[in-house]
């Protein structure tokens, strides 16, 4: 049986909320050429994902009914491919917004470059994919995921959190952030005077962090995370030295007796 989500259906031109798939970000990769049918922002849920995947190409599965995969299709974005870097951020942020207005007591952070935090565990990651002319944003919420079924020990979910989370306001509160954001970083193609850049350094728990990271070809890298760059690259102080960081997997390094 097909689910709903009727809030979110007034926020954009379509929304596809299926029982079962095995990716939601490749069933709208199906759908690129097909701009009139499926337009910007067009988005496609479910709560049974099977064969999804995360960042660095992992995999990302979870058991049927406890988490939920959403992923939107955008096709207006900014012209300079610089300014684009910030589509997954601001994901991040909109979700992140979505998360804390259903958890107002808890501590909701961005992890960079795409993952949400609360009280410094993941609840979801993001992962962004571009394609010719769109991108395509795939977000993977821990809702009804009992503590047994979190894959690492350093997740959680609403569940665990002993909240019963409205999962139709929080997809339709993301969809909505994710539009407001990313229609002004359109329209001024630039993420300082858009007020992304703020958003982000303000919701990132990574800058001022120990961090370390692992980079292409094996190199690991130890240093304080101490800015977001206009391009929204980590920028990591190692040494006195700064360096920037524009993919890579980031661990904040707990202080001893965390």
């Amino acid at each position: 049986m097909t689910v709903e989500f009727p809030l979110a259906q007034t926020t954009v031109p379509r929304l596809e909320a299926l029982a079962r798939t095995g990716s939601t970000n490749a069933d709208l990769r199906a759908h690129v050429e097909d701009a009139v049918g499926w337009p910007h922002l067009s988005t496609i849920v479910t709560r049974d994902q099977t064969a999804g995947r995360g960042r660095l190409d992992r995999s990302w599965v979870a058991p049927e009914g406890s988490a939920l995969a959403v992923s939107v299709l955008l096709r207006t974005l900014p012209v300079d491919p610089a300014v684009r870097g910030w589509v997954p951020l601001a994901a991040g942020v909109a979700m992140s917004e979505a998360v804390a207005a259903q958890l107002p007591e808890h501590d909701v952070t961005v992890k960079w470059p795409n993952d949400v935090l609360v009280d410094g565990r993941k609840i979801c990651g993001i992962l962004a994919e571009a394609t010719a002319d769109a991108v395509i944003v795939g977000a993977g919420v821990n809702t009804a995921m009992t503590t047994e079924q979190l894959p690492v020990p350093t997740a959680t979910s609403f569940a665990v959190l002993d909240v019963d989370v409205d999962e139709d306001r929080l997809l339709a509160d993301y969809l909505s952030a994710l539009d407001r954001l990313l229609s002004r970083l359109v329209s001024t193609s630039d993420a300082g005077s858009s007020g992304l850049h703020a958003a982000v350094t303000d919701r990132c728990a990574t800058i001022g962090q120990s961090v370390r990271v692992s980079l292409p070809a094996g190199r690991i890298l130890e240093g304080v995370a101490t800015a977001l760059d206009p391009e929204g690259r980590l920028l990591v102080s190692v040494d006195g030295e700064q360096q920037t960081i524009s993919a890579g997997d980031v661990v904040h390094v707990r202080p001893a007796g965390y």
